[in-house]
């Protein structure tokens, strides 16, 4: 048996399982098994390695996309280069090689939003390893971004100083936070929703609930939305190509 996995906390709001368990079941893959490993922190990973000599490969999700780093032997271009890993390879040899597949997600995410469209200016919700990926992806496309944090020391500007007009002019909206995930569906960053127009584009990586309070309100003000799922979806097929190639 492969096992594959996904490490994170906490993961009750992940749809990784199901997805690959439907993806074994679609194929015909019979050898091979997906599972939640819900981790109190990255120092048990490595008694969850030494428990599961046939883990072949993890995605990783929040909160250890940065944590998980320093414990692989080799990191590929782009998880150095965005500084996060999603995608873990464990070799026969047991040796560890980060990736980061969410950039392929949010490439294919971009071009499913905007539909060829290349907006002036972005606003990035959250300064996380996702939000890490965002900038990555939005740099290759030339499009200059301002960051909006919690921390006043990692963003352009906070949640309680960020300006309306700032706002107005960045016509694509990512929210690369964890802001309105199952179970807390009632919540969403908090920016001034009102002077979001049906000129601007509005992508949350979350998906789950297909439709947050975030895009909710972007779809009130006519905006152009999408979540999270298109997302889920390609950062998974290009994990199992490097599980597996």
């Amino acid at each position: 048996m492969r096992r594959y996995g996904l490490i994170g906390r906490p993961l009750g709001h992940s749809a990784s399982a199901a997805y690959f368990a439907a993806k074994f079941e679609r194929e015909g893959i019979a050898d091979c098994a997906y599972a939640l490993y819900e981790l109190p922190d990255i120092g048990a990973l490595e008694g969850l390695l030494a428990r599961t000599p046939d883990l072949c490969g993890f995605n990783v999700t929040i909160p250890y996309k940065r944590e998980v780093m320093p414990l692989l032997d080799a990191l590929s271009l782009d998880a150095r280069m965005i500084g996060a890993v999603n995608c873990v390879r464990r070799a026969a040899d047991g040796s560890l090689t980060g990736h980061n597949t969410d950039v392929v997600g949010l490439r294919a995410s971009l071009d499913e939003l905007l539909g060829g469209e290349q907006p002036e200016h972005a606003l990035v919700l959250g300064t996380g390893g996702a939000s890490q990926a965002v900038q990555y992806v939005l740099a290759e496309r030339g499009i200059p971004f301002d960051l909006v944090s919690r921390d006043t020391a990692k963003g352009n500007y906070t949640y309680d100083d960020l300006p309306c007009e700032v706002v107005e002019r960045s016509r694509l909206i990512v929210n690369a936070s964890p802001v309105g995930t199952y179970p807390a569906v009632d919540a969403a960053p908090r920016i001034p929703y009102g002077f979001v127009t049906p000129g601007h584009y509005l992508l949350d990586l979350v998906y789950n609930p297909p439709l947050t309070q975030f895009l909710d309100y972007g779809r009130q003000r006519g905006a152009h939305i999408l979540n999270g799922e298109t997302m889920l979806c390609e950062q998974a097929e290009a994990s199992w190509r490097i599980w597996n190639e």
